[in-house]
């Protein structure tokens, strides 16, 4: 297969502002004027290329956005949303109607699986949840009803890494479609290439990068967008989580750094992993060999970015993770928040935040434990002082004595 590389993708991407800047300008109107009606009537019958109609369908500065996104994932074409959960929402209901089934990896975004655990059923679509990692129990799993199956290249919060290229092939062979959320792997791993029909992110993450705006994206082909975006029964255009201009501009900005960001992440997180399972916590992180799923990541990503941003450890009680991780704030190592991808270090207890959705059997099944510490290692220049600073946290609270004995 001929190496991706989509860093050069959305550099090769070159748009020029209406006056002649190296932005292009901001489409700030929420609906678009026709020069004649007909035209009006042909945009909203979808026959008008390069019409403008109303924000909520799309907009100039969101095109833009989408386009240096598929670029970025190699798809033929993206839709941006108002959120991640505005992308996911929207892709999952255009695929799936009454009756329909849905195979999801049982480690995934609480919001999502909040989504298909409780709100789904209402519409008479039911999921099952499985353990992603093993294609034979995904096979076994569908159903004639069956449309999609559904996962994360590197799962939120266990980091699990799924098998695209395997799970394409299940897809295919019983004609279903393949949705991959990559935003814990932007640029790492490009889903599409290896056999993905959708791939979505939540932008506000690592693709944005600086914790200011929230977005989402459906990257997909161009028969799966005009569907998304079409005004008669598109999931998208009628559920309305669309993305405000001014919003995808900025996106757009910061997505041009994204290449630079993703590799200091990455380096940063090897870095603080390979300290720590060193001093013997119990450590998760892809890069690290003991991961069950390391090779198969090393074989999937694209190796100049790495193996990511995110990490876990665990320290065998919410009581010790929140008083480790207090302390961490206080001392100026990063932030106790949800979310990632900012260029601080931000750290949260899954369990009883992020993935708090999830029941407390179903998080004990999975090993989702209440002492688990998810890392979003920020952009730190000195990463060597940070991980001096950190281990003195950890021994002030008595971390490391209790995961020598562990």
């Amino acid at each position: 297969m001929k190496k991706f590389a989509p860093a050069n993708q959305i550099q090769d991407l070159q748009y020029f502002g209406e006056f002649g800047g190296v932005n292009p300008s901001i489409s700030d109107s929420s609906t678009y004027t026709f020069l004649s009606a007909k035209t009006m009537f042909d945009t909203f019958e979808g026959n008008a290329d390069g019409c403008y109609l109303y924000s909520r369908h799309t907009s100039p500065s969101n095109l833009y956005l989408g386009e240096a996104l598929a670029a970025m994932e190699g798809t033929e074409t993206a839709n941006v949303a108002g959120t991640g959960m505005g992308a996911i929402t929207a892709a999952i209901l255009q695929l799936c109607k009454a009756g329909d089934h849905i195979i999801s990896s049982r480690t995934i975004y609480g919001g999502t699986y909040a989504f298909l655990k409780n709100f789904t059923p209402q519409l008479n679509i039911t999921t099952d949840f499985v353990d992603i990692t093993k294609l034979d129990v995904v096979e076994a799993a569908i159903t004639p009803e069956t449309k999609i199956i559904y996962c994360e290249s590197v799962s939120n919060p266990l980091l699990e890494v799924a098998d695209i290229e395997g799970l394409a092939q299940l897809a295919k062979k019983h004609n279903l479609k393949l949705l991959v959320d990559n935003t814990f792997s932007p640029l790492t791993i490009s889903p599409a290439h290896l056999g993905a029909d959708i791939v979505m992110h939540s932008l506000t993450k690592f693709i944005n990068g600086s914790s200011d705006t929230m977005g989402g994206v459906i990257c997909a082909n161009q028969e799966f967008i005009d569907a998304v975006r079409n005004v008669n029964d598109g999931a998208s255009m009628l559920l309305g989580a669309s993305m405000d201009s001014m919003r995808a501009a900025s996106i757009l900005k910061n997505l041009r750094t994204l290449h630079i960001r993703m590799k200091q992440h990455s380096k940063n997180a090897m870095f603080l992993a390979e300290r720590f399972e060193a001093d013997g916590l119990k450590t998760v992180y892809p890069g690290l060999p003991s991961h069950p799923g390391h090779e198969l990541f090393k074989r999937m990503m694209n190796e100049e970015y790495g193996f990511g941003g995110m990490l876990t450890i665990d320290v065998g009680s919410l009581e010790k993770a929140n008083e480790l991780m207090e302390l961490m704030q206080e001392r100026n190592l990063g932030y106790l928040a949800v979310s990632l991808g900012f260029y601080k270090t931000l750290f949260s207890a899954p369990g009883s935040s992020t993935s708090s959705e999830i029941p407390e059997d179903e998080q004990a099944e999975m090993g989702l434990s209440d002492g688990l510490i998810r890392f979003s290692i920020g952009l730190d220049n000195d990463i060597e002082r940070t991980y001096e600073l950190m281990k003195q946290c950890m021994m002030e609270v008595g971390v490391l004595e209790a995961a020598m004995a562990y």
